[in-house]
């Protein structure tokens, strides 16, 4: 069944991709929840007014986006965690970390998957995070992971 994706689903595709998935799973869980439509010919035709649409609207969002880029460029974020006296961390830094850390220290709200981590972040020490906020800002965010 091949269907249209309203939003971006993990491990299917992103936002707007006509994509095939198997039949339960397109008609018992993607299309009740409103996360895809069919991909018959009708909504194919309307697939181009919903891109056009959401470019119109990520084009405002632009400017937003690059203020938060020009704001936190020369930052460095701090994120406590708990560590052994050899610098491991326990557990990891995820992105979900960051995010609450740019909330509470700079007052700035980004989505979780707009953040990317190119390394594993288990020890303590200075690391790089990269904000996807639109196709045209992307942002490199210095972050520093310490002890608590």
């Amino acid at each position: 069944m091949e269907v249209i994706l309203l939003r971006d689903v993990d491990k299917v595709g992103g936002k707007h991709e006509i994509v095939s998935v198997k039949n339960g799973y397109g008609r018992n869980y993607l299309i009740p929840q409103k996360l895809a439509i069919i991909a018959n010919t009708t909504n194919r035709k309307r697939l181009a007014d919903l891109v056009r649409q959401e470019e119109t609207k990520q084009a405002k969002m632009v400017g937003h986006y690059q203020e938060i880029a020009d704001k936190l460029k020369d930052q460095v974020l701090k994120i406590g965690a708990k560590a052994g006296t050899s610098g491991k961390i326990f557990g990891s830094v995820t992105n979900v970390q960051i995010i609450a850390a740019l909330k509470e220290q700079f007052d700035v709200e980004v989505e979780r998957r707009k953040v990317e981590l190119p390394e594993e972040v288990k020890n303590i020490g200075d690391y790089k995070a990269i904000l996807n906020l639109h196709k045209d800002v992307v942002c490199e965010l210095d972050f520093e992971v310490v002890a608590e």
